[in-house]
């Protein structure tokens, strides 16, 4: 399995302070898909600014055929995110 280094919760400063904070506040954990990119704050940000544009903000189709959308490309790839 590959190992990517990560900036643990406690070490957190900054963006990725409050980035962490909102992740917390959303889900009641950090998730993977955030803390790999912890090193990288500002990208993560902008990360999770675009995931929520695409999958939770009004669009042409139903969150939750976005989200079914999502669970069928991950599957094909063989991702089990």
């Amino acid at each position: 399995m590959p190992w990517i280094p990560t900036v643990p919760e406690g070490e957190a400063d900054g963006i990725l302070r409050r980035e962490y904070e909102a992740a917390l506040k959303r889900a009641g954990k950090i998730f993977h898909i955030v803390s790999i990119q912890s090193l990288r704050p500002r990208v993560l940000r902008a990360s999770i600014g675009l995931y929520q544009a695409l999958m939770i903000e009004e669009g042409a189709l139903p969150r939750w055929v976005r989200e079914l959308l999502a669970v069928v490309v991950s599957r094909a790839n063989e991702c089990h995110y």
